[in-house]
């Protein structure tokens, strides 16, 4: 495997007024280029915690994560995060949204009319272009995550991080924005790294699904690969006898042998 994210030993404390707190212990993982992986587990058990260090958001106690063999020590435009909360600002326009983006990765060597171009593209991209002059508190929740969505492509990153960016939407807006992106990772091949809780999700979206053990001292304690055919449709996934069996797998892992640990 063609490796672009590589974390390697890596072990993550906090120091609290009852000594330190080890949040994770020993995590490896790779990302292969062009993967979409999802990481799955049940509340606490650092799941953003281990995204926010591919980020560059946050540093490791110990050990090392690599992109393109180099050490993440802070954020970098080839990396880029959608979170749970849209992030938009609410003075400007979803236009202008995206264009800031746009504008902080490109600007240095394109014209105006290119930033435009592109913010333009990233916009029809997520089927978002009418909603262009719109400001955020005029469209819905769905739509904000899309122009959330938008931006993040149209900087035009080789890693797209998302914590939960569908975890605060009803189901049906979920469904028509995983198959949004499902959509959009097709036509861009980018490399998609995502927290979920849904295991119906992480199966629908994902090469792989990273299942963490809960905290403290959480890690990676299995790895499940979905041979599904891509592009995934939700409907024929249905009766999809492999689906069925890595549900059941997920759900095995969380609810037997991880609720058995915390026991």
């Amino acid at each position: 495997m063609n490796a672009i994210v590589k974390v390697e030993n890596v072990t993550v404390a906090f120091e609290t007024r009852n000594g330190s707190f080890v949040a994770l212990k020993d995590v490896n993982l790779q990302i292969g280029s062009g993967e979409v992986v999802s990481l799955i587990g049940h509340s606490g058990c650092g799941k953003s915690t281990l995204l926010n260090l591919i980020a560059g958001l946050s540093l490791p106690t110990s050990g090392v994560v690599l992109c393109n063999d180099r050490e993440i020590v802070g954020p970098g435009p080839e990396r880029a995060v959608v979170f749970q909360n849209h992030s938009l600002l609410p003075w400007l326009n979803c236009f202008e949204n995206v264009y800031l983006a746009v504008e902080r990765v490109f600007g240095g060597k394109e014209s105006k009319d290119k930033l435009r171009a592109r913010t333009d593209v990233a916009l029809e991209m997520v089927s978002m272009g009418h909603a262009a002059q719109k400001l955020p508190h005029e469209i819905s929740g769905g739509m904000k995550q899309r122009i959330g969505i938008a931006r993040a492509f149209a900087m035009e990153p080789r890693i797209l991080l998302m914590d939960e960016p569908f975890g605060a939407l009803d189901a049906l807006t979920r469904a028509a924005l995983q198959d949004e992106l499902i959509d959009v990772i097709g036509k861009t091949g980018a490399t998609v790294v995502m927290v979920t809780h849904d295991v119906d999700e992480a199966v629908l979206l994902s090469d792989r699904v990273a299942m963490m053990t809960n905290g403290p001292e959480a890690t990676i304690g299995e790895i499940l690969e979905v041979k599904l055919p891509k592009p995934r449709d939700r409907l024929r996934l249905a009766g999809d006898p492999h689906f069925a069996e890595c549900r059941a797998a997920i759900l095995k892992f969380l609810y037997q042998k991880q609720m058995k640990r915390a026991a």
